[in-house]
């Protein structure tokens, strides 16, 4: 009643579809970055390594290591992105490294942040530290004009993020935003 044929059985031989492995094969040798989807239904309690993008719509407790991660509406990250680039939409507790970075109206953001660019629309909550760092190869470039022994000094800016509209009460010296002290650094 129950027997089973070749017929009946999915395999990568007896099927027209190929299987994962070989897909993922195929992708990597025509240079396809691949990528991971966390579901909205899912949280993982843990640190996440390796390449390729991440998008996260669900939960991930614990650091992210990988090339480009995306955290949707839905997603929430409790820990350390590090990353070529980041963009959040939804909520990150935690600190953010990572050349490119986008903070999208309606996330949250609570925790530091290193870049080379940022980029903060309208609408979106950051709690935090900016640190910019310098391009890789600009800093390279401005240490070889200025010698091979050249030391690199942190060099300290000041940004202002309105949240609110300035409060007649509000200090005078900034119209009620809030300040941020960052340090980059730079060659001296």
């Amino acid at each position: 009643m129950f027997s089973k044929t070749p017929s009946d059985s999915l395999t990568s031989k007896d099927s027209d579809f190929p299987s994962t492995e070989a897909s993922v094969q195929a992708l990597r040798r025509a240079g396809q970055k691949l990528s991971s989807l966390i579901a909205g239904d899912m949280t993982l309690e843990g640190n996440i390594t390796g390449g390729g993008d991440l998008q996260i719509d669900g939960t991930i407790k614990g650091d992210v290591r990988v090339e480009r991660v995306t955290v949707s509406e839905s997603g929430q990250v409790e820990g350390g992105i590090f990353a070529e680039a980041v963009e959040v939409r939804g909520k990150v507790g935690g600190s953010i490294s990572a050349k490119e970075v986008k903070l999208y109206d309606g996330c949250k953001m609570d925790g530091d942040i290193t870049h080379e660019r940022l980029s903060v629309e309208s609408g979106a909550s950051f709690q935090g530290k900016s640190m910019r760092l310098k391009p890789v190869v600009a800093a390279a470039q401005a240490s070889a004009s200025q010698g091979a022994g050249a030391a690199t000094k942190p060099v300290e800016t000041t940004t202002i993020v309105r949240k609110d509209p300035p409060s007649p009460f509000a200090p005078k010296e900034n119209g009620g935003a809030s300040t941020t002290t960052t340090k980059s650094p730079t060659a001296i």
